[in-house]
């Protein structure tokens, strides 16, 4: 079983920067995929940022020039730092890692979720 422990959200004001930050542990042979989403009140849940095992990225049009996803494959940990943000970014945003617990098996767990509120 792995466990992800999601961190960093709050309030900030337009403009301002957040870090989120998701680590994971538990029964962890490898990690591939890590990625961030997000959902708004009365909004699907969305994609906001994946990266790959070997660090090649993607971002929803929306955050491209203003987040950035990383990660720390020795502690397990994926990072969205999240500058000039704006009201619409304000929803619960939730990390997402695709992983191995063994060789030759698969599956993805997601976070708790972390609010994030862009407000004035």
């Amino acid at each position: 079983q792995v466990q992800l422990v999601e961190s960093g959200g709050g309030l900030v004001q337009p403009g301002g920067s957040l870090r989120l930050s998701c680590a994971a542990s538990g029964s962890i042979f490898s990690i591939g995929a890590m990625a961030w989403y997000r959902q708004a009140p009365g909004k699907q849940r969305e994609l906001v940022a994946s990266i790959t095992s070997s660090g090649s990225t993607n971002y929803v049009d929306s955050v491209k020039g203003r987040f950035t996803i990383s990660r720390d494959n020795a502690k397990n940990t994926v990072y969205l730092q999240m500058n000039s943000l704006k009201p619409d970014d304000t929803a619960v945003y939730y990390c997402n890692i695709n992983y191995s617990p063994r060789i030759g098996v698969r599956s993805d767990s997601w976070g708790q979720g972390t609010q994030v509120t862009v407000s004035s």
